[in-house]
């Protein structure tokens, strides 16, 4: 088994929206009535947006592949690319996704160090994200790699 992390293009746009829909539609579905997650995924994961936020200065996606298939992926935002304004000191994690099939793997902790990465190549003082309350996954994994909880946001 081969593991490579890329850096994503203007020309992976059509992987990235598959990988995008695949991988939260596997997280969210349950939790989710099918309106309200179809509704998302064509706001959050339509080709513009996602043409947008590859073209965005400060944002970076990386996709993680298992030999020639891809397994997920990771965004990361620095500068005013952030999410929520937490100054050009730190780097927000905004996604990372890894596709049911390839859990258990490691994958998610190779994208995790990939972050970490660039925020030492950056100089960066923090990093930091966002995980909505009922992921308990997600909030499992970044407990486990030293994340502590410092703020609940109810939206």
């Amino acid at each position: 088994m081969v593991i490579s992390i890329k850096q994503c293009s203007q020309s992976d746009l059509y992987k990235l929206q598959e990988i995008s829909y695949e991988t939260f539609d596997e997280t969210f579905r349950e939790q989710n009535s099918p309106e309200n997650m179809n509704a998302y995924l064509e706001k959050a994961f339509n080709l513009n947006q996602l043409e947008n936020e590859l073209s965005t200065p400060h944002s970076q996606f990386f996709f993680i592949y298992v030999n020639s298939d891809i397994a997920g992926y990771l965004k990361v935002n620095t500068n005013d690319a952030q999410s929520e304004d937490m100054g050009n000191a730190s780097l927000e994690i905004e996604r990372i996704y890894i596709k049911k099939q390839f859990q258990g793997l490691g994958l998610g902790k190779q994208l995790f160090n990939q972050a970490i990465e660039i925020a030492l190549e950056q100089n960066k003082q923090s990093v930091w994200l966002g995980v909505w309350e009922k992921n308990e996954h997600a909030i499992a994994f970044y407990e486990k790699v030293g994340f502590v909880q410092t703020e609940l946001n109810p939206e």
